[in-house]
């Protein structure tokens, strides 16, 4: 065992030594610096006012920090956060394999399957480290700039309406951000499985975006509807959730079962595609 933590903090340094990996970390800070800029325009926080107004609510006691950390969480995760998770996934293991390091590390006695657990693990720690930075700061930042208030959760789409004084809603926001990272994991699970493949780093990138992106796209379509359980993003989305008063227990239940078999199932295929790989010549 302490000889796989070793491996595992080797791996970490990998993985934290190139700079692609703090790209995501810069990116969601400056995201969130931008969105909130733009939600302080005039005609913006006028759309706010006539919402939350309408809705019963005083704008100057829910137009707060945590309603504009939910709202940066909401328009960025959903995309960015998936594309930087699947370029770290996506590089795992064909970056190494494109570097020829892979073959020296096989060279040692390990098993393939040893090492792609710890790789794995160190993707799903990117995976948790990158969403709650992304949650934790846009709260830091929407308190500073806006400071603390009740939250006002509204997202007309998703069917998603509620209201909650600040320490219940702080408790409910801090809450959603695991039941996020692990919709993120989906994405990483997907990217890890490709680049196991004998492909490029960037094809096991792009693939994962384009079959979330489709997959997301198809899901919106009316006609599909009926069949929206088939659809992956039907059950990413599942940690608004988080957010509902009362809490469907039995439906994030059900949700985030049905993504942890999906990403075991896409890391076993993974497995069983690199255990099968010839790296000798």
């Amino acid at each position: 065992m302490r000889l796989f933590f070793l491996q595992f903090q080797g791996e970490m340094w990998k993985l934290f030594a190139r700079k692609r990996t703090y790209l995501g970390f810069g990116v969601f800070l400056a995201l969130e610096l931008v969105i909130l800029l733009i939600i302080q325009l005039p005609k913006v926080q006028r759309a706010w006012r006539h919402v939350m107004e309408n809705a019963g609510y005083g704008f100057e006691e829910y137009f707060s920090g945590i309603t504009l950390a939910f709202q940066v969480v909401y328009l960025s995760t959903a995309l960015l956060g998936g594309l930087y998770a699947a370029l770290v996934a996506g590089d795992i293991v064909a970056k190494e394999v494109e570097d020829g390091t892979l073959r020296m590390a096989l060279c040692r006695p390990i098993s393939r399957l040893r090492l792609l657990a710890v790789k794995f693990l160190v993707c799903v720690f990117y995976t948790f480290a990158l969403t709650f930075f992304i949650g934790l700061s846009a709260l830091a930042v929407g308190i500073a700039r806006q400071g603390i208030g009740g939250f006002f959760v509204f997202q007309p789409m998703d069917k998603l309406f509620a209201v909650y004084q600040f320490g219940p809603g702080l408790v409910r926001y801090l809450g959603s951000l695991f039941p996020l990272a692990l919709s993120v994991l989906s994405v990483t699970s997907l990217a890890f499985m490709l680049s196991c493949c004998n492909v490029k780093p960037a094809a096991a990138t792009i693939s994962t975006l384009s079959y979330f992106i489709a997959d997301m796209i198809f899901r919106r379509i009316p006609y599909f509807e009926p069949i929206t359980q088939w659809f992956i993003t039907t059950h990413t989305e599942s940690w608004y959730n988080a957010l509902r008063s009362p809490l469907p227990w039995q439906t994030m239940a059900e949700d985030y079962t049905y993504l942890l078999a999906l990403d075991a199932t896409f890391v076993l295929v993974g497995a069983v595609i690199f255990s099968s790989r010839d790296f000798k010549s």
